[in-house]
């Protein structure tokens, strides 16, 4: 019997940063026990280099994605639709197969912080978040 891995949708509005990097930090977490996609609501032209840069710093990695854009096969194929911040709206589509939650994060250029060091905070908040959902869904998919 083939088991059926958990599948992760992470959205945000152009997929060139955060839902990238989340794309890219569950990738690392949970290997090959979890299919990753990650999509944007009005994607981009290119990734974000920074977002990237930041990433490679932990060992996870962007290369080879690109901005792409949401289609409803991907939300209906999905166990869980991350969206993430507070810009991008998913709606539910006939035959999703799985939730749609949203994770606010804290946005460090509100508070005057930008560049490198903004990233790395978006990094580690993202990380976290990706550790306790790779843990859940790696839980739930076992037999």
């Amino acid at each position: 019997m083939i088991e059926k891995k958990p599948s992760v949708l992470f959205v945000c509005v152009k997929n060139a940063g955060k839902s990238q990097m989340a794309a890219a930090l569950m990738r690392q977490v949970a290997g090959d026990s979890v299919r990753v996609h990650s999509a944007g609501t009005s994607p981009g032209t290119a990734l974000n280099a920074l977002s990237a840069a930041s990433v490679a710093e932990v060992g996870a990695s962007m290369a080879d994605e690109h901005p792409k854009p949401i289609d409803p096969t991907m939300l209906q194929t999905a166990d869980r639709v991350v969206v993430i911040g507070d810009e991008a709206v998913v709606e539910p589509v006939p035959g999703m197969a799985g939730t749609i939650e949203t994770w606010t994060i804290d946005e460090p250029s509100a508070r005057g912080i930008e560049g490198e060091e903004r990233m790395r905070l978006v990094r580690d908040e993202l990380a976290e978040k990706v550790r306790c959902l790779a843990a859940g869904l790696v839980k739930t998919s076992e037999p």
